[in-house]
């Protein structure tokens, strides 16, 4: 028997591993975080699956579950919104498992920060501007944030940031990163990114507070940096008609001969 954490995707159900689709048909248990996982994506349940919802159960009750099924030989579906690497909660279940002696395996998937760029049609990190993406978050109820990891020092870096479960305090987020970006840096937030209802807003940080509404509460990522929407960047040197690489050598003398 094996607990299979699948990362489930953004929203979209098509934004769904081909591993992860397969194992889900695989297990006769499936548990989901039904507050972010699409329905949808429990039709590759087999037939006389036990699918659960998790979002009302605490931890106890979902290891619980998962006992249930171990002791009666059934694998199980764990089904994650996003990627499991990010904020997914998933690192206190392992521990209880590895406590338990239950195996379990862990299948990535599609994080909502790459399907809100994808909505954005943006690479986020463009020669000569930005080499850099951090992924983070405010401090909230359910995680605290550690104390050296302000918006401040992160936007010191002139990194591009995704900014997660923040919007509900966009006040702050503005004026933490303010001095750093200036009013005329680049922002956006996708709320619900590749959901039916996704929506996004194009703003500056300047003009972001009066660009957004209430109903942005939840499930919306910020992001920040001089990449979003630029046309003034350098091409790389990796398509370059006289750039020396393994699969194209250049020049009398390559630096991969073995491969002309």
């Amino acid at each position: 028997m094996t607990v299979h954490f699948i990362g489930a995707g953004p929203g979209a159900p098509d934004l769904l591993t081909l591993r992860g689709r397969d194992l889900i048909a695989s297990c006769p248990v499936c548990l989901y975080a039904g507050s972010l996982v699409p329905k949808e994506i429990l039709s590759h349940c087999p037939p006389g699956a036990r699918i659960v919802n998790t979002a009302p159960l605490s931890l106890d009750e979902i290891v619980a579950e998962i006992q249930a099924a171990h002791a009666q030989g059934r694998d199980v579906a764990r089904l994650h919104s996003g990627d499991l690497s990010v904020w997914s909660a998933m690192g206190e279940q392992l521990r209880r498992l590895r406590a338990l002696n239950i195996p379990y395996s862990i299948t990535p998937g599609v994080p909502s920060f790459a399907a809100a760029a994808a909505a954005l049609e943006a690479e986020l990190t463009l020669p000569g501007l930005v080499q850099s993406v951090v992924l983070t978050r405010t401090s909230g109820r359910a995680s605290a944030m550690p104390e050296g990891e302000k918006l401040a020092a992160f936007a010191a870096t002139g990194a591009v940031l995704a900014i997660h479960l923040s919007v509900h305090v966009l006040d702050k987020v503005i004026e933490e990163l303010l001095p750093y970006y200036g009013v005329d840096c680049p922002v956006a937030i996708v709320w619900r990114a590749s959901w039916p209802d996704q929506r996004i807003i194009r703003a500056t940080l300047g003009t972001l507070e009066t660009s957004v509404g209430t109903e942005l509460e939840r499930s919306a990522i910020i992001l920040i940096g001089r990449t979003l929407g630029s046309a003034d960047f350098d091409e790389s040197r990796l398509y370059a008609v006289d750039y020396d690489r393994r699969y194209r050598p250049v020049g009398a003398a390559p630096r991969f001969p073995e491969a002309s």
